[in-house]
């Protein structure tokens, strides 16, 4: 039963509820202030219903005292929430920013939260040298001490414990992480700092990941909110940093041609991994995600309804895809259809000479024994391949954007596009492809002004 004890101007209601494994009892309090104009029988009656609401909250367990650290409460917060509604790779990325959020504001109660502890963790955030992967690159020492040692660049990548491709970024003059530039210093018995200096350019968080801060921390004050541990949430009343829009790199139809033109010289996995994804601007994740079952060649369509992706701590996995919204059916051109057809003639031959050490799991692009395609080796391949060919520098995901700016360019409505991109709304996509959308448009008054130029 609950206890009620008048304190100056206000209540303080204690709830029992029964003992912890140590035998200890649990005592769970709240303090209640009426309002000024309030009699003292008013007061009394009110404190009483507050005791008997608090009360059963404790009994259903939905009680959270207003005290309680946001460290503890975040924890709470993925326990309870995330990790039942969230997809896997948002859970990991939320939890490494967490790490510095924690440092900054996990020690601070719910209750004493202000707006101005939030601007400070931002003002923090803005600082230079803040980023836990500033890259090193080489000094102009680092070619003297490597010209005449006695040893092989497999050798020194050998003593220093990295890989061969890591120590010829540094021979190339590229960027490197503080943790190989140290290894590659103390292999040649160089202090750090002769043979690496800090990229002055990447030192510094953008706006946009500081944003990324703002709406998780937001997200977690505003379920305290739901929860009513809070009654507000202090990031409503502050701005994080305003982050520029980017135009999203693409290919025009010229480079597009070209770029088909480079991987007929290629293996036919990537050139049908890669033609696939300019012609239906799916993501890295849900090319890797289909399987032959996903394919119907006879109504040229294909069923997106997974992705394969990656995380350090499960490894490469099968998921949903990122929205339901993602989850479709969309037209494919024959041109790409009849490159899967020749693929799989090839991955039928190669599974045949693997034998037992084939994974028969269906998927249509693969690793040599049959197992999903790592992601990141997908990545790595096409930034070799743009970079072998002398090609625009875009990653993997720009050829989505090029599927899309393809699209609009040609008259394509933007209701159409964003269903065979998987959008949750049209609303992304207008976002996204603002400056197609824009170029379109001005090509719609030019074609507009000659059609009626030939009527007068």
């Amino acid at each position: 039963m609950a206890t009620i004890k008048k304190r100056g101007n206000s209540y303080l209601i204690r709830v029992s509820c029964g003992y912890d494994m140590q035998g200890k009892q649990i005592i769970h309090s709240m303090t209640w202030k009426p309002e000024k104009d309030m009699t003292v029988k008013q007061m009394e009656k009110e404190a009483q219903r507050q005791a008997v609401l608090f009360e059963e909250k404790c009994k259903r367990g939905l009680y959270l005292s207003d005290n309680i650290r946001f460290a503890d409460f975040a924890e709470k917060w993925f326990t309870d929430y995330a990790e039942k509604q969230l997809k896997a790779k948002t859970i990991a990325r939320y939890k490494e920013l967490l790490k510095r959020i924690n440092q900054a504001i996990g020690h601070i109660k719910l209750n004493q939260l202000q707006p101005i502890h939030l601007l400070r963790f931002y003002d923090n955030l803005a600082e230079e040298n803040i980023r836990n992967d500033i890259k090193y690159k080489p000094t102009i020492h680092f070619a003297e001490a490597t010209k005449n040692i006695d040893m092989t660049k497999t050798a020194l990548a050998k003593k220093a414990n990295i890989s061969i491709n890591t120590l010829n970024q540094a021979y190339k003059g590229k960027n490197i992480s503080y943790l190989s530039a140290s290894k590659i210093a103390n292999a040649l018995n160089y202090k750090i700092e002769f043979l690496f200096e800090k990229d002055s350019q990447n030192t510094k968080l953008s706006p946009k990941t500081i944003q990324h801060y703002h709406r998780l921390i937001s997200s977690i004050l505003q379920t305290a909110v739901q929860w009513q541990v809070i009654l507000y949430n202090p990031c409503e009343r502050i701005k994080p940093p305003k982050a520029e829009q980017k135009e999203s790199r693409f290919l025009d139809d010229v480079e597009v041609l070209e770029l088909f033109h480079c991987l007929d010289k290629e293996a036919i996995q990537y050139k049908a991994l890669i033609t696939l994804l300019v012609y239906t601007g799916m993501r890295r994740g849900e090319i890797l995600g289909l399987k032959w079952s996903d394919i119907d060649f006879n109504t040229q369509t294909i069923n997106i309804q997974r992705a394969v992706l990656y995380l350090p701590n499960r490894g490469i996995f099968e998921d949903s895809t990122k929205t339901s919204s993602s989850q479709r059916i969309i037209k494919v051109a024959d041109t790409a259809l009849q490159l899967l057809k020749e693929y799989k003639k090839g991955q039928n031959i190669q599974r045949l000479q693997c034998g037992d050490q084939w994974h028969n799991l269906n998927y249509i692009f693969t690793s040599w024994n049959g197992k999903p395609m790592h992601p990141d080796s997908l990545t790595a391949w096409f930034k070799k391949f743009i970079t072998k060919y002398n090609l625009p520098s875009v990653s993997i995901h720009s050829l989505r954007h090029t599927n899309a700016s393809l699209l609009i360019a040609n008259g394509v409505n933007i209701t159409t596009v964003s269903k065979r991109l998987g959008h949750a709304t049209t609303a992304t996509t207008t976002k996204i492809y603002a400056h197609a959308i824009q170029s379109a448009d001005e090509a719609a008054c030019n074609t507009l002004q000659n059609i009626l130029k030939k009527v007068q």
